[in-house]
């Protein structure tokens, strides 16, 4: 469940199961080991029996804790695929940004406002979507967004003239990250906590991988027909997530502490897919509209500010170097548009590296930290992971800037690079998962606001990276970048030292309210 009603809070659900305290959970830590409960008899676990399962599942097949393993996955996938196409459309109009400058007999600097006013609209996506699934559904939202931005995908690639083509893509990015905002918010309603590690691990792969495979594949094309073609294929990808959805996906939303005899039964898909079902299951349980305001209300919670302030000022410089690098390369190395395909790979690499670190490191890490604090385990353990991609991202970024400075053997360019992708990946599904972690009733709202501050630190750097390095030199502004980066740490062992309490405080606070 993404968002916990105040009615719904007040309600209780009697069943033959053990009912588990997310919020108290959240404070006191996740006890994982089925063991350490003093009485696990009607404690539902994994088919070892070795671990307790959090949420503990309803009976009902209508559960999506209870979907099978291959329905499961085929949503992770479809959300994964989705979620990847904003940021790889994104990543198109970095590298056609000169061949439309010509054919609009325009600036570089003009033809890039829509790149930057795409990237803007993107962050503000996220958060309407989750806004609106909270009260109408999961399933007819994504379906309605991914309706809009197919359309405005195609508007992009058939623009005539360089007005038109900003306001579509300004228009789409107002409509293409509905997946991307609200993927922790599906990964709480289909998966377990022993889980979530993992699984946030899948779906944030592709969306990292995309904004370095769109430039790759784009350069590729551009160096053989039109740029046109480059959002042409964003079109079809975009065309492919629709199909998916009207052909696959399904209603992920289900209130567990509403008794299955009182559950509005499920009848057709298709009535799901345009939110019929839901409506009624809306007015049944009296969800308040209040809902759509939550994530207005979230970001009050201090762990999350933080959180978005941190990962602002990592995920920034990451955007400043692959928006900047193509530049470089073909100034100081002579490169065509050819070699910047190749070169992109770095992307790729480091991207896939760093997500196959993760997906054995934050299970392990877990582990290691379960047992040795009595088989609990507090949402702040899982930033510690984040303090070596830190590392990686700090020195990644200095030998890039002074390599570039020093024109250093390109090779340089593309190790480093990938190592601070690699980083980021890493970081990435740390922070995501600290989060889900402290406020499992709000998967969708923090989810949102950390893609808002991946997003707007990618507007930010996009915006006052060319200027910046032109004034002082690349050297001295990716020093500047790192030494950011390294005292952004400084949030992390706030958190970690203080976040429990402040966590605690605020919930007091809460409870005093209401």
């Amino acid at each position: 469940m993404s968002s916990i009603t105040p009615d719904s809070k007040e309600k209780t659900f009697v069943t033959n199961v053990v009912m588990i305290d997310e919020r108290k959970t959240a404070i006191e830590g996740y006890v994982v080991g089925a063991d350490n409960y003093d009485d696990s008899s009607n404690l539902k676990k994994t088919a070892d029996e070795r671990i307790a399962l959090i949420p503990q599942p309803s009976d009902s097949p209508d559960d999506p804790l209870n979907w099978s393993p291959a329905k499961k996955a085929v949503t992770l996938a479809i959300i994964g695929f989705i979620a990847f196409l904003p940021d790889y459309t994104a990543g198109t109009g970095i590298v056609t940004l000169i061949p439309q400058a010509i054919e609009w007999n325009e600036s570089q600097y003009n033809v890039q406002k829509a790149v930057v006013g795409n990237i803007f609209s993107l962050g503000i996506c996220g958060l309407v979507v989750v806004a609106l699934s909270n009260y109408f559904g999961r399933l007819p939202i994504i379906f309605l967004f991914q309706s809009f931005a197919l359309a405005t995908c195609a508007w992009g690639a058939a623009a005539t003239s360089l007005k038109s083509f900003i306001a579509a893509r300004i228009l789409n990015g107002l409509v293409a990250s509905a997946a991307q905002g609200g993927a922790l918010m599906w990964i709480k309603d289909l998966f377990f906590f022993h889980e979530h590690p993992r699984k946030i691990n899948y779906v944030e792969f592709p969306i990292i991988l995309s904004p370095y495979l769109g430039p790759l594949i784009t350069a590729f094309i551009e160096y053989k027909v039109s740029w046109r073609w480059g959002f042409w294929l964003c079109t079809i990808l975009w065309a492919i997530g629709w199909l998916l959805i009207v052909g696959l996906l399904d209603e992920t939303y289900y209130d567990r502490t509403i008794p299955e005899a009182e559950q509005i039964p499920r009848q057709s898909r298709w009535l799901r897919l345009i939110g019929i079902e839901q409506s009624k299951a809306a007015r049944s349980e009296r969800r308040p509209l209040s809902v759509i305001s939550q994530p207005i209300l979230v970001i009050t919670k201090i762990p999350v500010l933080l959180i978005v302030i941190y990962y602002f000022l990592n995920f920034a410089w990451v955007i400043s170097v692959n928006t900047t690098i193509s530049i470089w390369l073909v100034n100081f190395y002579e490169f065509n548009t050819k070699n910047l395909g190749f070169f992109y790979f770095f992307g790729i690499t480091g991207v896939t590296l760093g997500w196959l670190i993760g997906h054995w490191m934050h299970d392990a890490f877990g582990t290691f930290y379960a047992k040795r604090h009595g088989g609990r385990i507090l949402p702040e353990a899982r930033l510690t992971i984040s303090y070596p991609a830190t590392l990686i991202m700090v020195v990644s970024l200095i030998v890039i800037g002074l390599g570039v400075q020093r024109h250093w053997h390109y090779m340089v360019l593309a190790v480093f690079a990938a190592a601070q992708c690699c980083g980021i990946m890493i970081c990435t599904t740390a922070v995501n998962a600290y989060l889900l972690d402290c406020y499992p009733g709000n998967s969708g709202e923090v989810s949102a606001w950390v893609s808002v501050g991946r997003i707007w630190g990618g507007f930010m750097a996009t915006y006052i990276q060319l200027p910046w390095v032109q004034k002082i030199g690349p050297a001295k502004v990716l020093g500047i970048q790192a030494a950011i980066t390294f005292a952004a740490s400084s949030i992390i062992i706030s958190l970690q030292v203080y976040g429990r309490r402040i966590r605690q405080w605020q919930e007091k606070n809460d409870l005093v309210e209401k």
